[in-house]
């Protein structure tokens, strides 16, 4: 395993003042997106509006963050499932599921921090980052976009003991946030608690990794004209009271062997 470091200066191709959340695109091209603090699937329309696809309050136990959208506009959307910048006690999160329609149902529950989602290029199984439970979890994918049963995609470590965080984050052995998947079938993640990305096989073998050196590490997804690009949402922390009026976050890039795939 080759072990390489972005530095700012080299890599470093914009500067951005704020981080959205999940996005995706319905078959008709009409792009999704999430609403973090509210809780809702904004939809925009043709004509460039915004309205509300989809309300998540019901499901969502904290601000919604990731998501990924499956060929026929189904949403598989992630939450925190609890007020991390509020300093609350850890819980599990439920993923909600929406239709195309806008009706919203739990796709599966007792997740620890459902984040980065992913799904494979036949579209049968759903990969899911479980940023507190050390855990890269999967699901198959039936007829009607319900899941089966989580199973452990890749496994870093045993789940968290406790709910309070100063006691759950020394327990995170890799705390896997944004992913993308790439020809091979691997995954690249974003640790938010390592400063780095790695490219992980499913079992959990770690294939690559690379330092953002005294930069945290957010989300990552592979683009580019021939998807060899992996972009880097990096930023000095994910603390909400110091980053909500700074600068620092960037995007950077980095070339890589293997393309993207699947449904980015």
């Amino acid at each position: 395993m080759e072990t390489r470091r972005l530095t700012e200066n080299s890599q470093k191709i914009a500067t951005v003042a704020h981080q959205p959340s999940g996005l995706g695109w319905l078959p008709d091209g009409r792009l999704l997106i999430i609403s973090m603090l509210d809780r809702k699937l904004l939809r925009r329309e043709a004509d460039g509006s915004l309205v509300v696809h989809a309300d998540l309050s019901s499901v969502a136990g904290g601000p919604c963050n990731d998501m990924v959208v499956d060929t026929q506009g189904r949403a598989y959307v992630g939450n925190f499932g609890f007020d991390l910048m509020g300093g609350a006690p850890l819980k599990t999160a439920k993923l909600a599921l929406v239709d195309p329609n806008g009706n919203v149902s739990v796709a599966a529950e007792d997740l620890y921090f459902p984040n980065g989602a992913m799904i494979t290029p036949d579209s049968r199984t759903l990969i899911v980052n479980e940023t507190f439970g050390n855990r890269i979890s999967a699901f198959d994918i039936k007829a009607d976009g319900a899941l089966g049963p989580r199973r452990d995609w890749a496994c870093f470590g045993p789940l968290p003991q406790g709910q309070e965080l100063a006691e759950v984050f020394p327990q995170a052995k890799v705390a896997p946030d944004g992913a993308a998947m790439d020809a091979e079938g691997a995954v690249w993640i974003a640790d938010a608690i390592g400063n780095r990305v790695l490219r992980v096989a499913e079992g959990g073998r770690v294939l690559d990794e690379i330092s953002t050196g005294n930069q945290g590490v957010f989300a990552c997804a592979l683009g580019g004209p021939d998807r060899r690009t992996l972009f880097l949402c990096v930023a000095p922390d994910f603390h909400e009271h110091l980053r909500k009026n700074a600068r620092e976050a960037a995007i950077w890039a980095v070339t890589v062997d293997v393309p993207g795939a699947g449904l980015p």
